[in-house]
């Protein structure tokens, strides 16, 4: 069984797979930066906010469509999308309601 660190960096490297997925779409990215608020230019300085990858993957997890159009283009078991999100910071909602 993996160790949390290692379970995170795992889920850190699928959020950036799917960042790089959103970042790619011509069609998710806008509706990413207007759902998330950050300008386009900003998205390499939010990427080191806690939290960020969580809501990249929130993001990929919230449109079925686009979560298994991801999954089938990275080869990723949609359950492990799920998964990794709740191995990042803020990506647990326990952790969220105790940062709050």
């Amino acid at each position: 069984m993996a160790d949390a660190a290692s379970m995170r960096e795992q889920a850190e490297a699928l959020a950036i797979d799917a960042l790089a997925f959103v970042a790619g779409d011509a069609e998710l990215l806008p509706r990413f930066l207007a759902i998330t608020g950050i300008e386009a230019s900003s998205i390499r300085r939010a990427a080191t906010e806690p939290g960020f990858l969580a809501g990249v993957l929130q993001f990929v997890l919230a449109h079925e469509p686009t979560l298994m159009r991801f999954c089938e283009e990275t080869g990723t078991a949609p359950a492990s999308v799920g998964k990794a999100l709740r191995a990042l910071p803020l990506g647990n909602q326990d952790d969220y309601e105790r940062s709050t």
